[in-house]
């Protein structure tokens, strides 16, 4: 398909006949490069990204060990969210995802909502992982002196180039940015209870259960610290549906969905509970910070020549990978909204390697406003677009298991049917993790600060999505009506 392609061009997809699945013309005009392999290595990078490798650094100096059961929790609902997607993508796979199930379980104003808090998050997460690449590139003497915002740009610009390319491109550096990041968590792992099984000390501390013990225990600081950190480990998560916007150009996603769905929950466990519980017992909770990664903190703590910069290197890939997702995502996302009119029109073009180049810049433009901010706030750049991002990914959660609720509901009328694969426990898991949703935004506004800042601009949030919908409305009825009212 050439780089002229237009919303109108696509949009000649004929109406499905009573009783079909819905068609979403966005779906049109795909590759189908990604292979079994490639959706398996993205569920993980999915589950393994920015919140963990920096994040989990000021979140342990804050919270203690009790970090892990915040990743434990958020790790279930964030199982509960992917399931469901899982199930709808089994019903009728679409690169628009969720935004497709919300156009037709929802109708499009749904459909709208749920697309621009999606990019809302991402758009912001893109702001963090260049803020997170341009940190570690510091950690080297090399860059200790070239500005943080320059860093930013480079990484922005390296990341942008080789999404344009083709989905393939994407599925290899997605593979292999998985493979590197799943390998040195092993590898750390293994580190990690080596030093614990044969006591061998870390910056003058012996690992340990005494480590945490003599360090106030698992609360050391109360529970409340715990709780206020939630919002920032749902951030960690906010990879975890990218498998199901890639189901859209995968063959058979029938065979290959629920095996790399069912495979995040146990990767949760492993690598984000279980590294933090190795980081709390390796050192006190106090000697990590946010500005490095705990991973790094310890392998200078070893001092192991090299090692600490080679961890760097892997953390500094996770952003990367993190950066090359929010891009592929969007991209595809944005284009599913333009055909329906619901986005500018730029963004439902493709170029001759079969991707969304207009929504893929979209993006990466208000990554550059990233950039001026880390010109501008480079000590508080992560801080303030982690809460924003918090605020888009529990929006786009909410919008999935409402979806997931409707279509639960549908089923029951007859009006679809259910794929053997489901979300277990129907509709009691939507209903808990929609009132979890809440409850984590009640604590952004508990917690005062930022947090409290960024639920107060919820009502600014909400009054941009009515007055965008107005903008879009009559030239979304006009398109509705050209594809016979789908």
């Amino acid at each position: 398909m050439s780089d002229r392609t237009t919303a109108a061009d696509t949009l000649a997809v004929a109406p499905p006949a009573a009783g079909s699945p819905h068609v979403d013309a966005g779906d049109a005009g795909y590759s189908k490069d990604l292979k079994s392999r490639h959706i398996n290595m993205i569920a993980i990078g999915g589950a393994i990204g920015t919140g963990l490798f920096l994040g989990a650094g000021g979140r342990l100096a804050g919270a203690g060990p009790s970090l892990a059961l915040a990743y434990a929790v958020c790790g279930v609902f964030a199982f509960f969210v992917v399931r469901a997607l899982g199930e709808l993508v089994l019903y009728r796979p679409s690169s628009g995802a969720f935004v497709s199930y919300a156009r037709e379980f929802m109708g499009e104003k749904g459909a709208f909502a749920a697309g621009w808090l999606y990019f809302l998050n991402w758009a912001t997460t893109a702001v963090a992982d260049i803020t997170a690449a341009a940190t570690y590139a510091h950690f080297w003497g090399m860059f200790s002196d070239t500005p943080q915002w320059i860093l930013a740009l480079i990484a922005l610009a390296v990341v942008l180039t080789a999404n344009l390319i083709s989905v393939k491109y994407f599925g290899e550096m997605e593979f292999w940015f998985a493979i590197i990041k799943v390998s040195a968590l092993v590898a750390f792992m293994l580190i990690g209870i080596f030093l614990v099984v044969t006591q061998h000390p870390v910056d003058g501390h012996t690992p340990g259960f005494s480590t945490i013990s003599d360090s106030g225990g698992i609360f050391p600081v109360g529970m409340l610290p715990m709780l206020m950190v939630i919002q920032a480990v749902v951030f960690a998560y906010a990879s975890v549906e990218l498998c199901g916007v890639a189901a859209g150009e995968t063959e058979n996603p029938e065979k290959i969905m629920p095996k790399a769905i069912n495979s995040i929950m146990w990767r949760v466990g492993l690598f984000y509970v279980g590294s933090v519980v190795l980081l709390a017992l390796l050192l006190p909770y106090t000697s990590y910070s946010g500005d490095e990664s705990p991973f790094v903190t310890v392998m200078e703590k070893l001092g192991i020549p090299g090692a600490a910069g080679v961890m760097n290197l892997v953390v500094l890939t996770a952003a990367l990978s993190s950066l090359n997702s929010g891009l592929y995502s969007t991209g595809r996302i944005l284009r599913s909204m333009a055909l329906a009119g619901s986005a500018p029109k730029f963004t439902g073009r493709m170029n001759k390697g079969q991707v969304p180049y207009g929504g893929i810049l979209l993006t990466a433009g208000f990554g550059v406003l990233g950039v001026v901010l880390n010109y501008v706030m480079p000590g508080q750049a992560f801080e303030i677009v982690l809460n924003l991002a918090s605020i888009g990914i529990l929006g786009t959660w909410g919008m999935i298991m409402l979806c997931s609720l409707l279509f639960w509901h549908r089923s029951r009328d007859g009006r679809v049917t259910r794929p053997s694969y489901r979300l277990p426990w129907a509709p009691y898991t939507q209903i808990i993790t929609l009132a979890f949703l809440a409850a984590v935004v009640f604590l952004m506004w508990w917690g005062g600060g930022v947090g409290r800042t960024t639920v107060l601009c919820l009502p600014l949030i909400a009054a941009a999505l009515v007055g965008g919908w107005f903008v879009v409305r009559a030239r979304v009825n006009v398109l509705a009506r050209e594809r016979g009212g789908v």
